[in-house]
């Protein structure tokens, strides 16, 4: 397989064609992979107010220049309008699939699926080729898909994603690994595309790259993300989450949860039938047996599906994770769609006697909501499914109860509750895709930080950790290996591989920085690129903003988040970025990041930065 990774293959739907590209130069160079090329690719092709499941939205399942060769676990990105947000989307999923994905690939760095299909097809990948072929899996949940292909990898959509939930996921393995946030799965499922079936083997890792490799995964096995991983992967979110005091509980009503050892990494190990990956220096989740099959739960299971919904029964809780693996519903979006229908019920709002804990009522709607469908023997309102199958917002603009469940752009959100961590706040406000835990991470820090911990402190670890993350996803590196060996942004192995990212002379104006620099302004670029293509959707300020049940105190008394400081943190973030007082940048910064002649007349943008100080004061 040749290692540099110069073209995409582009699939057309509409013609039933797919043909090889070469990728521009300078797009490999500014935007690397991944996250960064894909958001190019978007802002390239798509018109303002493209219907995210009409045939003119793409998809893009793109890997990273380095896929297949680096420490950890082989990942893919899908990159795509989110039929949840209306904005920018990029998810990610590890596993079979995408190392799969990186050896039939060749020298592609990945799809980018165009049109729509009028009946259901899958896409099969091998030898840097591409084929369009029927599909009759339509309707198979995604075990049953993947058991189609034992000698491939598999990443498909459920019914949820057939019946273009907003917020359904890509899965693969069989619903082991998800691409879930923000409704790829719906953009997959309305161009009929069943499946991508990846039939080469994972990439061979040059000789010359072996040593490098085994350094810096022997590293992460010392590091102490890697120790923590190694010792509870991130099922242990959710006992972190609740000792520090940001777990949100039962809707959002509590900052806390009283059976949160009952539905944590110490049942994990009790339950555990082995681990993914148990031969790598750090191994995977865990796999719990269960009677519908293995299951293998990540963190979000047991904080959104266990303390979210009230329930402290381990098993139930790896059940309903397994019943949205299989059926590709993202569970975060998921369990706070079923929160917000039994907080809804309790409201009057609307008519839904699921409560609290009650597994079996969760499962049933969870049901429900896949097939846009009533839930039958319950006594819920018939177009409650249906409504919540298109997001919270979207069921509240047909019932009401907006100030039950908080959403950022109609994304719901993890479950670390920024009443007691601000910076987490932040975090998700500028999220590019809504509402996310991962852009950056204030709520691994700062419930431990010092108490003189200053805004400008918040801020600064906010946009670097966003830009840092911007370049680890455009080269589409496991996430926690990526943190803690990629201290220098990749710029090591990208100057092993020869790519222009790190080449002085690629580089032409950057050249003068060293390679780290040159990546640290690649991340500021992607970013900036991404809030580029919000603001052509109609995103800005107003979507950054507070929800409303973070501003009000939770049940149990944690306070809420002062509305004014927030305001006056997200004027701090916006000079940070070189941005207006509307979110939006400013013609000065696209020069300095090379997006002035990349910015189209329907993108607003302001005409100067704000100055935070302006009006304002910190307390």
């Amino acid at each position: 397989m040749s290692r540099s990774r110069t073209h995409v293959l582009r699939v057309d739907l509409d013609a039933g064609e797919t043909v090889r590209e070469r990728v521009p130069e300078g797009w490999r160079r500014d935007y690397v992979g991944g996250k960064g090329l894909g958001a190019r690719y978007l802002y390239e092709e798509l018109s303002p107010g493209t219907d995210p499941t009409a045939p003119g939205n793409a998809l893009a399942l793109f890997v990273g220049p380095l896929a297949g060769y680096l420490p950890g676990e082989t990942r893919y990105a899908a990159v795509t309008k989110s039929p949840l947000t209306g904005g920018f989307l990029d998810s990610y999923a590890g596993g079979d699939f995408a190392d799969r994905l990186a050896g039939s690939l060749g020298d592609c760095l990945g799809l980018l699926v165009t049109g729509a299909a009028d009946r259901p097809v899958r896409v099969e990948v091998e030898g840097g080729r591409a084929r369009i072929e029927p599909s009759d899996a339509w309707g198979d949940d995604a075990a049953e898909t993947a058991a189609r292909f034992p000698d491939a990898g598999v990443a498909c959509v459920g019914p949820a994603g057939e019946r273009e939930a907003a917020y359904a996921t890509v899965a693969s393995d069989g619903g082991d690994h998800q691409a879930g946030r923000g409704g790829a799965g719906a953009v997959m499922g309305s161009k009929r595309l069943k499946a991508v079936v990846a039939r080469g083997s994972p990439p061979a890792v040059p000789d010359d790259l072996t040593a490098l490799r085994d350094r810096d995964a022997a590293a992460y096995g010392r590091d102490p993300t890697g120790e923590w991983q190694a010792a509870g992967e991130t099922v242990e979110t959710v006992d972190y989450a609740d000792e520090v005091g940001i777990l949100a509980a039962e809707g959002w009503t509590a900052t806390g949860f009283d059976g949160a050892d009952d539905i944590g990494v110490e049942a994990a190990l009790e339950r555990a039938t082995g681990r993914e990956g148990e031969d790598q220096t750090v191994p995977g989740g865990f796999r719990i047996d269960t009677p519908d099959g293995e299951v293998v739960p990540r963190g979000a299971a047991p904080i959104t599906l266990g303390a979210g919904l009230g329930i402290d029964d381990f098993d139930r809780v790896v059940a309903l994770c397994g019943v949205c693996d299989r059926l590709g519903l993202d569970v975060i979006g998921a369990g706070n769609a079923v929160a917000w229908a039994v907080r809804a019920g309790e409201a009057g709002v609307v008519d839904c006697p699921v409560s609290f804990g009650d597994a079996d009522g969760a499962e049933r709607l969870l049901e429900s909501i896949a097939a846009r469908e009533p839930v039958r023997g319950l006594a819920v309102d018939p177009d409650l499914p249906d409504a919540l199958a298109d997001g919270i917002d979207a069921a509240v603009d047909r019932f009401g109860g907006a100030d039950l469940v908080p959403t950022v752009k109609s994304m719901a959100l993890p479950g670390f509750d920024p009443r007691a961590a601000v910076g987490v706040a932040l975090a998700y406000a500028t999220s590019d895709r809504g509402a996310c835990h991962r852009r950056a991470r204030p709520q691994d820090t700062e419930p431990l930080a010092r108490p003189d911990r200053s805004p400008a402190d918040q801020v600064r670890d906010v946009v670097g950790e966003q830009n840092a993350r911007s370049v680890l996803w455009s080269l589409v590196v496991d996430d926690f290996v990526g943190e803690a060996v990629g201290a220098d942004l990749g710029a090591e192995w990208l100057a092993a591989v020869d790519h222009p990212a790190v080449d002085p002379a690629a580089r032409g104006d950057d050249a003068a920085d060293g390679p780290v620099d040159a990546l640290a302004r690649t991340g500021e670029r992607i970013w900036t690129l991404t809030r580029l293509f919000n603001a052509r959707e109609g995103l800005d300020r107003a979507d950054d903003a507070l929800p409303e049940p973070l501003r009000t105190p939770a049940a149990d008394g944690t306070p809420g988040v002062d509305a004014d400081a927030f305001d006056r943190l997200l004027d701090r973030y916006y000079a940070a970025r070189g941005w207006g007082e509307r979110g939006l940048p400013t013609p000065e910064t696209l020069a300095r990041l090379g997006l002035a002649g990349i910015a189209d007349d329907a993108t607003p943008l302001d005409e100067g930065p704000i100055d935070p100080a302006a009006g304002r004061s910190d307390d």
